[in-house]
């Protein structure tokens, strides 16, 4: 995910290789890091702190407190914006970690290595909005940005982070019907790619409610409202719904 950000700001154009310092406990790929995008890295979580502006920092939730709980750390970022990817680590633990920097928590998903991710952002005590204004441009470079309260984290988490998860089981599915009926999986799959991405973009360039383009579709006596019905009847709303539900739970324990 960190390198996924770190292409969609080069593409953007909204830094160059030059202005932006890496690490990755691993020194190969530190390596490749350097060699691929022309940026300067390191293995030192340390020299890259203090050596930086503002601080992205892409690690797993239980590695959060063996990256940032340190003195030295907490020098090198004091008075810094820190921007958190680890999902459920939640601001006043940041906080306690780095007492002296304006954190801000952020929850991008996997879209954003093709440059159309999904990322609620949710600001700490005392960041500014020109501060939280930088975390919005990072993740804007690699998608849509949206400022959210942290109350409702989990709920992103759960609805953008792990979403994706969700809907590729969907269109696995709806290709197996497909394939059951004799298509061939690969045309299965590229129509209902491409019926899921119509979909979703016809939702956000018309701003049309859902369940009013669904009503467009749906003819009475005809085939879509027969498939609805199938639908209604394994409960797919409730089932997509607590979903997100459960989803959002578990997130809020991950931190």
């Amino acid at each position: 995910m960190g390198e996924a950000i770190l292409r969609g700001i080069l593409r953007s154009g909204g830094l160059q290789p030059s202005q932006i310092f890496a690490s990755d406990a691993r020194s190969e790929v530190a390596r490749d890091l350097a060699s691929k995008h022309g940026i300067r890295t390191s293995t030192n979580n340390l020299e890259v702190a203090g050596g930086c502006q503002a601080a992205l920092v892409c690690v797993k939730p239980y590695q959060m407190a063996s990256v940032l709980d340190s003195d030295p750390m907490r020098a090198a970022l004091v008075g810094k914006p820190v921007i958190s990817i680890a999902a459920g680590v939640r601001l006043e633990k940041l906080r306690g970690f780095l007492p002296g920097s304006a954190i801000i928590r952020a929850m991008p998903n996997t879209p954003a290595l093709i440059g159309e991710g999904m990322t609620g952002l949710a600001r700490g005590k005392g960041t500014t909005d020109a501060q939280m204004v930088l975390g919005l441009a990072l993740f804007g470079a690699v998608g849509k940005a949206v400022e959210v309260d942290e109350t409702h984290m989990d709920i992103v988490t759960a609805l953008s982070g792990s979403g994706p998860a969700f809907v590729f089981v969907m269109i696995d599915a709806l290709a197996d019907g497909a394939v059951k009926l004799g298509l061939r999986r690969d045309v299965a799959v590229s129509i209902a790619v491409q019926m899921v991405q119509g979909a979703a973009r016809m939702v956000a360039q018309t701003g049309t409610h859902p369940a009013v383009l669904k009503d467009q579709v749906t003819t009475p006596g005809g085939c879509t409202v027969a498939g609805l019905s199938v639908m209604e009847e394994g409960r797919i709303r409730s089932v997509l719904a607590k979903t997100i539900e459960e989803t959002a739970r578990t997130a809020g324990k991950l931190g």
